[in-house]
């Protein structure tokens, strides 16, 4: 077998795995966060978020390189190696705490608004915890136990799919179910990143997603994880937003593309 045609076997062997895990888990139930353009986002998780200057930062430049009228304010809270059981979320939305005010334009300081800091707090837990048999119930159980403290609080919760490490595919379809029927008890949005990850490795796979311990994203994922977040949000699809952080052209298209793509197969967009 020449190398062509190798290289097209892998190909269609990978996108047939895709297929695969795209079909295999439940359909999620809830399609829109409340409020349907959310303004605000707290960002809970771990080093999955904040490698490559944190995802909430790319995010906001895609929303500015959308629409500068648009206002959209993230804030990041991580603890490396975390688990969702370490966070202790009724905490950040303390009175005159987390997010009380921004700083913005040339380091200025604006207070914001103190009766609702946040429109919605994005979850995601550490990279095994939703499939790990030991971890799992405490997944189960604080994505409900926090989701709760959110809504208590006036934001509305969402899910973020994580992805598989790349030496380990079949965590995709795993992290993909758990994240869904986690959505699905709990009525919460879920972000298929992880779903994206596997669709860019099919088409592309010489786009290295990961840094070098294979587990954390490189900032061609920060870029991809960003962009399925701004697309699932506010159900736009990034392709030819100007916002590439830096990247190849070529390759910030191909991601915004991924991105747009899985969004609409997830949520049965048309």
């Amino acid at each position: 077998m020449n190398f062509f045609r190798a290289t097209r076997t892998l190909l269609a062997a990978a996108l047939l795995a895709a297929a695969t895990v795209a079909s295999a888990y439940e359909a999620p139930t809830v399609m829109q966060t409340k409020p349907a353009v959310p303004t605000s986002a707290l960002f809970i998780g771990n080093s999955f978020f904040y490698y490559n200057d944190s995802m909430h930062g790319h995010v906001r430049n895609f929303m500015l390189a959308a629409d500068k009228t648009q206002p959209f304010r993230g804030t990041s809270v991580t603890i490396s190696g975390s688990g969702l059981d370490w966070h202790n979320v009724q905490a950040y939305f303390a009175p005159n705490g987390i997010g009380r005010y921004s700083f913005v334009g040339n380091n200025e300081v604006r207070f914001n608004k103190l009766d609702k800091l946040f429109d919605i707090a994005i979850m995601m837990d550490c990279s095994q915890c939703p499939i790990h048999p030991d971890l799992k119930p405490i997944f189960i159980e604080y994505v409900k136990k926090h989701g709760d403290t959110i809504r208590e609080n006036g934001a509305d919760p969402v899910l973020f799919m994580s992805w598989a490490y790349d030496d380990k595919p079949e965590m995709t379809e795993e992290l993909a179910d758990a994240y869904v029927k986690a959505g699905n008890a709990n009525n919460m949005m879920v972000i298929p990143a992880g779903l994206a990850f596997a669709k860019s490795k099919a088409r592309h796979p010489d786009i290295n997603l990961y840094n070098a311990d294979k587990r954390h994203p490189s900032l061609a994922g920060t870029y991809l994880g960003a962009a399925v977040v701004y697309a699932s949000l506010f159900k736009k699809s990034p392709v030819g937003n100007t916002y590439t952080a830096g990247l190849d052209p070529a390759m910030a298209q191909h991601l915004q593309t991924v991105a747009w793509d899985t969004v609409k197969d997830f949520y049965k967009l048309k």
